[in-house]
This record gives structure tokens, C-alpha cells and sequence, in this order.
């Protein structure tokens, strides 16, 4: 009622706000309702004979057997396990000299992770591969391709692995290596015996990560030119796919390149999983 009597008009009630928990709710079944749209819509445009004929033939798969296993897979784990653990030894020696109080030390190791981080893995492939034999005539590498592979992988990943170990080490509690002075130890024995083990218990999951990225740098094999008996997966696949003129070989090495760095990412999941429990 009005001042002068009269009834005033009723105004229209105020809409009912939606709560935070149920405008979450109606935006993730648009979300999902919006993603299986553009699923059904890719499923019933695609071309699915066409899709089966040229990039999973049963019969094209089949030639890739046995040889994709006991050449391209067998190569590829050599190669890359090969390049690990030069890397990883490697990355720690780069790693020490980086934390080293001798200045030229520190230097060289500076310019090595520059260098390795900076230029793509393909180049140095193509370095080793064609540039030391022509400026080294007569130069032979040991094992080769296992050697070559093994060293151009190793200098790579070795950049990446030294800045991985750095911080490990740096993570460490100095008053580890104090403690371990006071028990009488050197500085180079309380390195090697308490602090390095503790820094790769830190690193694990990143040094996982780097076995992973190896196995995918193996493929640049290919611009080195070897024999088929020096085919890793990816070579493999591409030389027979040329062949038939079918895409299903090059499929079939990615699909074994899945089977091995699926549960490598499966394993640097739990282990960061489990640094984070220990760190509650």
C-alpha cells in the first residue's frame, strides 16, 4: 500500500539463481554433449572402408611379421637403451662439472648443454653420420650403426640429463653433505656415496620422461642410411610401406612404439604419484 491509500502493483518475483554446483553441472553436460556430437558426426562422415584398406590392412600387416619384431623393434630398443646409459653417466659427469667450483669446468659444461639443447637430434645424427667420417678420413665407428645411433642419442639426451641431475643435486639438503663431512668423509666420497644417490631417487620420474623422448629420437635413425639390418621401427615401417604403396606398416611401428612408451608414461605417473604422498 501507497502513501495516498491505493495498492501498488506487485513486481515480477526475482528468478531463482542458479548455484555454483548447478551451473557446473549443466556446463559439463554441454561439454559432454558437445564431444559426443563431434564423435558421432567424425564416425559417420568418415570413410571407414576406405581407412581399413590403406591404413589397417590385415594382409599388409602381415608381411611387417616376423621382421618388424627381430629387426625394427630389436634395433630400437638397442639403440635407445644404448643411448641412455651413455647419456645418463654422461649427463652425470656434465652435471658435477656444471656445480664445480673450477671455473673452466663449469665453462665446458655450460657451452655442452647449450649446444646439445640447442641444435635438433636430426642434425646431430647427420654430424656424426657424414660429417666426422668426411673430416676424419678413415675414422670408423666402433659397432657401427649401434655405435653411431648409441652416441649421437647419448650426446643428445646427456644435455637434457645434466640440468635433470643439477637440480637433483641442488634439491638435496646441504646438511647431508655437512653431516657426512663430519663423519670424516671427502667431498668427492660424500658425492658419490650420499648426496647422487639421493638427487636420482628425486629425478626418477623426469629420467623416465627422457627414456621415453629417447625411444621417439630413435626414429631419426632413418637420415643416417643404414642397411635393413639396421632399421629401428620407424624405418622399418616407412621402407615397407613404400614397397606396397599401403600405409598399414607405418601404423603397425607406431602402434609398438605405443606398447613401449605407454607404460613408461604409466610409470612416471605412479612415481610422481608417490614423491607427492612423500612429500605430505
Amino acid at each position: 500500500m501507497t502513501t495516498n491509500g491505493t495498492v501498488a502493483e506487485a513486481g515480477p518475483a526475482p528468478r531463482a539463481r542458479l548455484s555454483p554446483r548447478k551451473r557446473k553441472k549443466i556446463s559439463l553436460a554441454i561439454q559432454y554433449a558437445v564431444f559426443a556430437v563431434v564423435i558421432a558426426v567424425v564416425v559417420l562422415i568418415a570413410d571407414w572402408k576406405s581407412i581399413q584398406h590403406v591404413f589397417l590392412n590385415v594382409d599388409e600387416a602381415k608381411k611387417a611379421f616376423p621382421g618388424i619384431i627381430t629387426v625394427g623393434l630389436k634395433n630400437t630398443i638397442i639403440y635407445t637403451v644404448s643411448g641412455y646409459v651413455l647419456g645418463f653417466f654422461l649427463g652425470l659427469v656434465v652435471a658435477l662439472m656444471r656445480l664445480s667450483d673450477v671455473m673452466p669446468y663449469r665453462a665446458v659444461a655450460l657451452i655442452y648443454i647449450e649446444i646439445f639443447r640447442g641444435l635438433p637430434a636430426i642434425v646431430v645424427f647427420m654430424i656424426l653420420g657424414f660429417g666426422v667420417p668426411i673430416a676424419f678420413e678413415g675414422f670408423e665407428m666402433p659397432h657401427d650403426p649401434y655405435g653411431t645411433v648409441a652416441l649421437a642419442l647419448g650426446l643428445v639426451s646427456a644435455a637434457y640429463l645434466a640440468e635433470t641431475f643439477r637440480a637433483g643435486i641442488q634439491a638435496v639438503p646441504r646438511g647431508q653433505a655437512e653431516a657426512a663431512r663430519s663423519l670424516g668423509m671427502s667431498q668427492g666420497r660424500a658425492t658419490f656415496s650420499i648426496i647422487i644417490p639421493q638427487a636420482i631417487r628425486i629425478v626418477i620420474p623426469p629420467l623416465t620422461n627422457e627414456l621415453i623422448l629417447l625411444f621417439k629420437d630413435s626414429s631419426l635413425v632413418f637420415v643416417i642410411g643404414f642397411t635393413l639390418s639396421g632399421y629401428e621401427l620407424f624405418k622399418f615401417g616407412e621402407s615397407l610401406s613404400t614397397q606396397t604403396g599401403n600405409s598399414t606398416p607405418m601404423i603397425l611401428a607406431g602402434f609398438f612404439y605405443l606398447c613401449l612408451t605407454v607404460p613408461l608414461g604409466y610409470v612416471v605417473r605412479k612415481l610422481e604419484a608417490k614423491q607427492k604422498r612423500g612429500r605430505v
